[in-house]
């Protein structure tokens, strides 16, 4: 048998020990599991509570059972669920007990969503936010995946395929009928200020200059500066609690740690990296070479110094912000820190003592919402995406342009255009790209 032609289950909760644990199954014999396990199919979509028993007849658990006949399921097959107590020994149980069922395996990752894909329950830009959303560790990230699966782009990008197939009808009417005289003329026409209006809301929808992807994958903010500055420090006080080892001794950290925050929604990656300076350890060498190369793929660096000493030119095209530490050091200094530690990008903090770090977090979100934009309606999340988008407004342009040339030319660039849509919803060649997907969901989704 197939393996797609297989009934396959997962743990779809949590991971043990919880209190309740849920077990799904999906598949033509997920009815026969039921039934097996239960002693028999409740009605579709309402809890049951029965004992389980194993293929001996052995209780497995008191539990809630729920039935999805398909294809009015969330995979479009069969599926069962099994509302259990989530200690690892009843899970055991109830896995032993599916398992011995003929046809019936554990699920790979992602392969209940990828049935759901196969079986059109949702396109592969749905899918995709779904991923996204169990991913999310922003409320931005999870409103923006959220509004993926719900078909911000996919509900759009079927309309746009649509209207392509529609424009070529027209065209390909037009050479059908090419000895009517002036029929062509007449068709071609619609068809062009059709093609027309569509590459504008296809460009439009291009120009969020990657704030749908950046967002998916979030900000990276680089603290960068000589040895002994307080990096680890200043890292410490931005995620609240210790992640770096903070020692009076200069060259403590010699790798690249990193933090996930949430700054106002935001997601952020701070950076601590080793002190820049030259040096004849290789294990510092190594550390320093990190940090540089961190420091200029960031999107943003924060040069801590504890003198008056100007940023650092850094390889990348980043911005740079001073930040001045260790004003605890000079009470004048922390006073005047306390009122207004910003000037421009120039800040003036006591990382051991926490004057300055609001403002400078302030300045942070302040920046985020720049870089990300304030527009939440971002369509493209994920750069497959965008190449998609482009390839069909490049082929739009294309038909355009050969208008005049041979309505032939035109029509073959449309359908060029609605194959690129096509493969954005997952619907025509896209075998090459499903496993690479679809790998990345947890086991059980």
């Amino acid at each position: 048998m197939h393996p797609r032609d297989q009934t396959i289950f997962a743990l779809s909760s949590g991971r043990p020990p919880s209190a309740i644990a849920i077990v799904r199954i999906s598949g033509p014999q997920a009815g026969a599991a039921l039934t097996s396990l239960a002693g028999k199919i409740p009605l579709p979509r309402m809890a049951t509570r029965v004992l389980l028993r194993g293929s001996g007849r052995g209780p497995i658990d008191d539990a809630v059972v729920l039935w999805f006949p398909g294809p009015a399921s969330a995979t479009g097959e069969d599926v069962a669920e099994f509302h259990v107590h989530g200690g690892r020994a009843v899970l055991a149980a109830l896995f032993t007990a599916l398992s011995r069922i003929e046809h019936v395996r554990a699920a790979e990752p992602g392969e209940f969503t990828r049935r759901a894909f196969e079986n059109g329950k949702l396109d592969l830009t749905e899918a995709e936010g779904l991923d996204d959303l169990i991913h999310a560790d922003t409320d931005r990230q999870r409103r923006q995946a959220l509004r993926q699966l719900k078909g911000l782009l996919g509900d759009r990008a079927r309309d746009w395929r649509a209207r392509i197939i529609e424009a070529s009808a027209l065209i390909e009417a037009g050479i059908d009928f090419s000895d009517e005289g002036d029929v062509p003329a007449e068709l071609m026409a619609p068809a062009l200020a059709g093609i027309k209006t569509l590459l504008a809301e296809i460009e439009e929808g291009l120009a969020g200059r990657g704030k749908g992807e950046r967002l998916r994958e979030g900000l990276v903010v680089a603290i960068a500066g000589p040895p002994n500055v307080g990096k680890s420090t200043l890292m410490n006080q931005l995620a609240r609690r210790e992640v770096a080892i903070v020692s009076p001794h200069a060259g403590t950290t010699r790798d690249v740690i990193e933090v996930q925050l949430d700054l106002d929604g935001y997601p952020v990656t701070v950076i601590d990296t080793a002190g820049i300076r030259e040096t004849d350890d290789p294990v510092e060498q190594e550390g320093v070479r990190r940090a540089r190369a961190r420091a200029a793929d960031a999107d943003l660096v924060l040069w801590l110094t504890d003198s008056e000493e100007g940023p650092w030119k850094h390889q990348g095209s980043s911005p740079v912000w001073l930040v001045r530490n260790k004003i605890d050091l000079d009470d004048e200094e922390a006073v005047a820190a306390r009122s207004d530690s910003s000037r421009g990008h120039g800040f003036k903090i006591s990382a051991g003592r926490g004057d300055g770090i609001s403002d400078l977090v302030a300045a942070l979100v302040a920046f985020a919402q720049d870089f990300f934009g304030v527009n939440e309606g971002a369509l493209i999340t994920r750069e497959r995406q965008r190449r998609q988008l482009e390839e069909t407004a490049l082929s739009l342009r294309r038909s355009i342009a050969a208008v005049g040339r041979g309505e032939e030319l035109v029509a073959e660039d449309l359908r060029a255009a609605a194959y690129s849509l096509g493969r954005l919803l997952g619907r025509v060649d896209v075998e090459d790209i499903l496993d690479v997907i679809f790998r990345e969901f947890c086991i059980g989704k």
